[in-house]
């Protein structure tokens, strides 16, 4: 792998199984950290295209600010799948803090370690695979790798069901106007013990757990959570 490949992931496109039958059937994808210029706008040009598809606002210029991860998946040369994790600063705050602010200055005097998945976009025709996989990576970056208790995001109020049913998202404020994408948004919060004990049970189980709605059973297992920590830890030192 690349010294920026975090993990590569060989997927049968037909079942989702872990060994397909006919090589024709597999697609690779590698997650990377988007660690450059030129990766952040490969980045910045998948997100302009499905924001723009959906009818949402994005700032191609947005600057890269020093409190934010910025990770990518590429499949043959292609950007599939990108999101930004955002740590809490005391100097920048979160994306969240320009509609929300009042809501994460309580969740800070509580002593709450936030942080912030922000500008997802995933290229319509890929695996879902591929979403686990970046929510995974962003969850090991902020709780294993910097203490973070609690993702807080802002979501359209048609995808809160989503965020709720498939990651165990939950309210945390009622719907505002966010200026950033220019469409109304909900604040939901997830308290990342709740992700942990997820992962811990459904990590990597897409098949023995069938009846499993959420996206958890498409996450990496345990150990590979330990290996792809290890991996990062040694990386960042």
């Amino acid at each position: 792998m690349d010294d920026d490949t975090i993990v590569s992931l060989l997927i049968d496109e037909n079942a989702g199984g872990e060994q397909p039958l006919h090589a024709i059937d597999q697609q690779l994808f590698h997650i990377r950290l988007a660690n450059s210029t030129g990766k952040r706008e490969a980045a910045s040009v998948l997100l302009q295209k499905m924001y723009g598809w959906r009818g949402y606002e994005v700032d191609p210029n947005a600057p890269h600010e020093p409190n934010r991860i910025t990770l990518a998946a590429d499949s043959q040369g292609e950007t599939v799948g990108t999101m930004s994790l955002c740590l809490d600063d005391p100097a920048i705050g979160l994306p969240a803090d320009e509609n929300y602010g009042d809501i994460l200055s309580s969740l800070r005097a509580q002593g709450r370690q936030l942080c912030e998945p922000a500008r997802l976009a995933i290229d319509r025709n890929v695996n879902m695979r591929v979403f686990a996989a970046l929510i995974h990576i962003s969850y090991v970056y902020a709780h294993n790798l910097h203490g973070c208790t609690d993702y807080v995001i802002e979501v359209n109020p048609r995808h809160v069901r989503f965020y709720k049913r498939m990651l165990g998202f939950k309210d945390a404020a009622p719907e505002r106007h966010c200026s950033r994408v220019g469409a109304p948004a909900v604040l939901l919060r997830l308290d990342l013990t709740h992700m942990a004990e997820q992962i811990r049970l459904y990590g990597g189980r897409m098949e023995s757990v069938p009846n499993e709605r959420s996206f958890y059973p498409f996450f990496f297992s345990p150990q590979d959570e330990a290996g792809i920590t290890v991996r990062l830890r040694e990386g960042r030192d």
